[in-house]
């Protein structure tokens, strides 16, 4: 745990420093190679004549190979054919004169990566490993850091708004907070790039991953200290899982999509989430039950990282009991530090306190607040270019760190970003788009310097500010989450490796790392910890399957509306949703078997299990197991 402290702490600037020091020099490598020129993803319909940007001498090699293109259409399957050519690229010199020629082959991204590494890096191929390798941690930490220090922050003050009492926001905001990367990295897979399959795999390779390796890390920490999970919740959160499964295993072999189905798939979680609101009334409104015989649904008090030994308990109920005869109180809101809790890694702020405890959880010792040496300008400067872009277009109201400045640009300049990105490939439309967009923010950004002061951040109008903040954050996470799925159908490109493969692995080790460190700290700490820990291990995975994908197939169907939309066809996929199930089945055994207390057995079995469904999918990949081809 001091190594994760150690290594993303705000208090740690040389390593902030260099990291994204390092990633600036590749963002504006990308920016100036003249071989990756920027593109806006959203435009689908550019076409192979379009490469005025290339010059003549590569329309004369389009030309030179229009036979061969004239013989595929640019449907999916085709191009697919088209572009397995790369490595072999007969007919061409090298394979940047292939993908010159081929423009469908590059990746729907702002950057053309696999034109960077072909072309650029053609002679130094080392160098385009490493600046494709640092831009993925990049785009991973980008991922979760707007989550963390834009997303939720909004996410609390909408709560607060809307007055939203702790249940229902534990339910609904609260899990799409710390979810939000593994969803809109699937919206962005099936939206963006059209690569449904890379969402699908990413999203239940991660529901594999924290049900199996978390959960058996989990069992494991806490194999020697007897805590007994809450029977009841356990067998309700994996009872809904499994149904969430079977759902989509049916969805998945009949193939076909629409609205309705969709709509049906997410309204499992609506369900699930109302049991869990009407619990917690049925407790406030029943005097003959004990309240203090039931584990907490949330936690209330403290941090989940604070040490065991301090006073203030660091769990209590959702519900208080008065101190004379009245019904028992609901608390007025979650605490700061609960909206990120699986996003903490992520996190660049400094320790902000909430009553005089740290949000994320981590602190050094003796509490003092790191000074703002050389060291640390220095950090500031080298990780401005990914910072300054976001604070400059996301809306934010938070206390510390209130800027005039930044909130009068991020008015101003968040439209503009909007218009560039839905901007049409038709040059009058673009324009139009343009001039609307900066005509809003001029008007916005008039309004915010009028109505903002430099010291402290506005007190009224606040919705318009928070709801900014919120379509921004989702305007951002769009933006890298589709970046980061065309920069894995790159590495797939040039290892020859299936990108749903990489979506499996890598894409679901990424967005659930927050997800490991936050529940193996929780499990740490001991008592209610361990609960909510294991709870969030299938709870977790639950939303982003049934809010994610659910969320991606509606989007689908509502693009190809009134006609049916046809989930992409990756049989590998019922291999994957049957080693789930199988990790579900067996801690839905051992637990009870053990009473309700996790072992060791359950933790090696589940983590044994991990490792046979990766070596099965890697070999199946790679040919080894022919029939699970």
């Amino acid at each position: 745990m001091r190594a994760a402290n150690f290594l993303y702490s705000s208090s740690n600037p040389k390593f902030r420093g260099v990291f994204n020091g390092l990633c600036a020099v590749i963002l504006f490598f990308f920016f100036f190679d003249q071989s990756g020129i920027l593109n806006n993803p959203l435009l689908k319909n550019q076409s192979f004549a379009d490469v005025s940007a290339q010059g003549y001498s590569n329309f004369t090699v389009i030309r030179r190979h229009m036979s061969e293109i004239d013989n595929h259409t640019l449907s999916g399957g085709d191009s697919t054919v088209l572009c397995s050519g790369l490595h072999e690229h007969r007919g061409y010199a090298d394979q940047c004169e292939f993908l010159r020629s081929n423009p469908v082959c590059s990746p729907d991204g702002f950057f053309d990566y696999l034109k960077f590494f072909y072309c650029t890096c053609r002679d130094f191929k080392i160098l385009g490993y490493i600046a494709l390798g640092v831009w993925l941690v990049a785009l991973f930490y980008l991922l979760g850091n707007t989550a963390a220090d834009y997303f939720c922050c909004s996410l609390e003050k909408l709560s607060k708004l809307l007055r939203l009492p702790p249940t229902v926001a534990g339910v609904t905001l609260l899990p799409l907070g710390n979810g939000a990367p593994d969803v809109f990295a699937s919206i962005a897979a099936f939206v963006g790039s059209d690569k449904g399959e890379v969402g699908l795999n990413s999203v239940l390779g991660g529901a594999v991953f924290v049900t199996c390796v978390v959960a058996g890390i989990v069992s494991l920490c806490v194999a020697d200290k007897e805590v007994k999970i809450d029977k009841k919740c356990f067998i309700r959160d994996l009872s809904f899982f499994l149904f969430t499964l079977v759902s989509l295993f049916v969805i998945l072999t009949v193939g076909e999509m629409t609205v309705g189905i969709a709509i049906a798939f997410v309204s499992i979680y609506a369900v699930y989430a109302s049991l869990v609101a009407a619990n917690e009334i049925l407790r406030k409104h029943s005097k003959r039950l004990k309240l203090d015989s039931f584990t907490p649904l949330l936690p209330m008090q403290g941090s989940v990282f604070s040490p065991v030994e301090e006073d203030v308990p660091m769990y209590s109920p959702l519900l208080e009991l008065e101190t004379g005869e009245g019904p028992p109180r609901l608390h007025d809101s979650l605490p700061q530090w609960m909206w990120a809790t699986n996003l903490a890694i992520y996190s660049a702020k400094a320790n902000v306190h909430d009553e005089e405890r740290p949000p994320w959880g981590w602190t050094e010792d003796g509490g003092e607040e790191v000074e703002r040496s050389l060291c640390g300008k220095v950090a500031f400067l080298l990780e401005a270019p990914l910072t300054v872009p976001r604070r400059l277009t996301i809306p934010l109201i938070e206390e510390d760190g209130w800027s005039k400045t930044y909130a009068v640009a991020s008015a101003t300049l968040a439209p503009v970003l909007v218009s560039f990105l839905w901007s049409s490939q038709d040059d009058a439309i673009a324009i139009v788009a343009y001039v609307i967009g900066i005509a809003v923010g001029s008007v916005l950004g008039f309004l915010a310097y009028k109505n903002t002061e430099r010291d402290r951040p506005p007190q009224r109008y606040l919705i318009p500010w928070v709801l900014g903040g919120f379509i921004m954050s989702i305007v951002w996470f769009y933006m890298i989450a589709n970046e980061l799925v065309a920069l894995l159908v790159t590495f797939g490109g040039i290892y020859g490796i299936n990108p749903s493969i990489l979506g499996l692995t890598v894409l679901a080790w990424g967005n659930s790392m927050g997800d490991l460190v936050s529940n193996v700290a929780l499990s740490m700490n001991g008592g209610d910890g361990v609960q909510i820990a294991l709870s969030g291990c299938y709870a977790g995975p639950m939303f982003n399957t049934l809010v994610g994908l659910g969320m991606s197939m509606f989007l689908g169907a509502w693009s190809k509306s009134p006609e049916t939309y046809m989930i992409p066809k990756d049989n590998s996929l019922f291999y994957t949703l049957g080693f789930l199930i199988l990790g579900l089945v067996w801690a839905l055994v051992m637990l009870p078997r053990n009473g309700m207390r996790p072992n060791r057995v359950m933790g090696i079995g589940l983590i044994a299990l991990y490792l046979i469904f990766v070596t099965f999918r890697l070999s199946s990949a790679m040919g080894f197991i022919p029939w699970a081809a």
